[in-house]
């Protein structure tokens, strides 16, 4: 087994040092006359690789480790290092130099016979592919990973034995029922066995959710068998689904046009691809998000036409926040590609969540009116004139949205909020209030919905008691949102039950310390409970953290006087 597995290695020093200046690896130095001062050097290249890494900056990670173990080549943690954010960076060449000097002396070390299994693969030396993946140390995460990957070597080598020894291997894996089946069509139709591959399809198609992917490789396989009619009943059945519109509705225009697709999978390169995407498809979140990105650049390495592939990249780099990265891979993706618009909404999300609202807005202008029927598009431009504090011109994109809407359904709970609370910014309560209620009716159990309808009625001292129903129900779906638990908290006050009010507003003041809201709203409860000293205490927190002036001079009346006693 490998002395150091790189990508735990790596995983266990992404979190970087803060605050280190960074060196531009493309400047041209003098060598240092001394060797305190080349150790100084090395050690300042070091600090910026980490500093790099630290802020998932991938290709200066790759560049400052690089250099770090050419000063000291033989650590091998900075080949590892070296290794991993050269292949993250999308520099295989680059890696496979790294991981055949790691196999050296790690001769099994997963990530490095990967990477040089992935090389082979390109190059279509199969057999060198799949002594790579026979010599990798092995674990219950490696095994599918392996047994896919050599499953589409052995295919490509017409290795039908093997191709079924794999696929019996993958099956035996918990949970990966779904990708064994998807797979065993995907080489079942490869390898001109197109009623088995039928009957994989099938099991794929009856997973508990249907992906994009399996959607449009089942499609392209009964369009290419001349069963036309019933590709085009597959994708009349999900036609409503937004998240499928790409693959349903190119494909319907296929079938009008009695054009032939081309397979899905055209060859051994495509199924790896395919494999490595739906691996780095099920790992989430930030700590993830690095390995993920890994597993992508090799499936793009070996099918730089795989658009899904580019989206969940983009995808990732948004995880990292590192937006500028994400919008150039959507910018990439090509006006041919039935995704293409898909990227264009999301480039235009990332220019305003980077803080270009203007550049966004002129984006997301241009989507629309390519195709004003799109309804994603038209919400994604009301997110956008919302975030710029634009509320009538919001409105008008989510009116937009909503007329183009024949029927609403659960998902869309969220456009109707988002017309809520721009129609609540200029004053049009009522009509704000009317969404919520059209939201909760798709979606009763939103916590968002409970908590802003709810809390709408408490300020506005309407249906109180119902209100505090609201409340305390989307505390008991969030009860770790302080917000939400000021929202009950403020319930209890309206309603005079003070002692309730202060303990309910204290746990909001700890669950969202600095709020100079909660703080307010806990101070009015403590004052009203008789805990005065307490009062003026938290009044004074919340004058502190408030930066509206108005707000500021109303909790400034409180700390002087106090609050006005109450009518008998």
């Amino acid at each position: 087994m490998s002395r150091l597995p790189i990508l735990v290695l790596a995983a266990g020093l992404l979190a970087g040092c803060a605050g280190f200046p960074q060196v531009n690896p493309d400047v041209t130095s003098v060598p240092p006359a001394s060797s305190e001062a080349r150790q100084a050097q090395a050690f300042s290249t070091y600090l910026s690789a980490r500093f790099a890494a630290g802020e998932h900056d991938l290709h200066q990670a790759a560049s400052y480790y690089g250099r770090s173990l050419a000063n000291d080549p033989s650590n091998p943690s900075l080949l590892a290092l070296s290794f991993f954010y050269a292949s993250t960076s999308g520099d295989m060449d680059k890696a496979g130099e790294y991981a055949r000097k790691v196999i050296a002396t790690d001769a099994d070390d997963r990530a490095a016979r990967l990477a040089l299994a992935v090389i082979a693969l390109k190059d279509k030396d199969y057999k060198d592919t799949r002594a790579n993946l026979a010599q990798s140390a092995k674990g219950p995460f490696t095994q599918l990973t392996l047994s896919l990957f050599d499953a589409w070597a052995a295919a490509a080598q017409r290795d039908k034995a093997a191709v079924e020894a794999d696929l019996a291997t993958l099956r035996a894996q918990k949970g990966a029922e779904n990708l064994a089946a998807f797979h065993a069509a995907l080489l079942h139709e490869f390898m001109g066995e197109n009623k088995i591959a039928d009957a994989d399809f099938q099991k794929a198609m009856a997973g508990q959710s249907v992906t994009p992917r399996v959607l449009e490789a089942y499609g392209r396989f009964l369009e290419r068998n001349g069963r036309r009619d019933e590709a085009a009943a597959l994708y009349q059945a999900h036609l409503g689904n937004q998240g499928l519109s790409a693959v349903t509705v190119t494909g319907l225009q296929r079938v009008v046009k009695h054009e032939k697709p081309d397979a899905m999978i055209r060859s051994a390169q495509d199924g790896v691809a395919e494999a490595l995407f739906g691996i780095a498809a099920s790992l989430t979140g930030e700590q993830s998000a690095d390995v993920s990105i890994l597993y992508l650049r090799m499936a793009l390495y070996l099918r730089p036409d795989l658009n899904l592939a580019q989206i969940l990249l983009a995808d990732r780099f948004e995880t990292l926040g590192k937006f500028d990265q994400a919008i150039a891979i959507y910018q990439a993706i090509p006006p041919s590609s039935p995704y293409h618009r898909m990227a264009a909404v999301q480039a235009a999300l990332d220019l305003q969540r980077s803080g270009d609202n203007e550049a966004a807005i002129e984006s997301l202008q241009k989507v629309v009116a390519d195709d004003p029927q799109d309804v994603e598009s038209w919400t994604a431009l009301g997110d956008t004139y919302r975030s710029s504090e634009n509320y009538p011109k919001a409105i008008e994109a989510y009116d937009r949205a909503v007329s183009l809407i024949k029927k609403p359904e659960r998902r869309d709970w969220t456009l109707f909020y988002a017309r809520a609370m721009a129609k609540e910014r200029t004053g049009r309560l009522d009509e704000s209030e009317a969404d919520i209620e059209t939201g909760l009716r798709l979606s009763p159990n939103q916590p968002e919905l409970l908590n802003y309808l709810g809390y709408s009625w408490v300020d506005r001292g309407r249906r109180i008691p119902e209100a505090l129903t609201m409340l305390e129900k989307a505390r008991t779906l969030r009860p770790y949102d302080g917000y939400i638990v000021d929202s009950v908290g403020w319930a209890y006050y309206k309603l005079g039950r003070y002692q309730d009010a202060a303990r309910t507003l204290e746990a909001a003041v700890l669950l969202v310390p600095g709020d100079p809201t909660i703080n307010d709203h806990f101070g009015d409860a403590l004052w009203r409970a008789g805990r005065k000293i307490e009062a003026r205490f938290q009044w004074n927190h919340a004058i502190t953290f408030s930066e509206d002036e108005a707000d500021k001079a109303v909790i400034a009346r409180k700390l002087k006087s106090g609050l006005a006693k109450l009518p008998v």
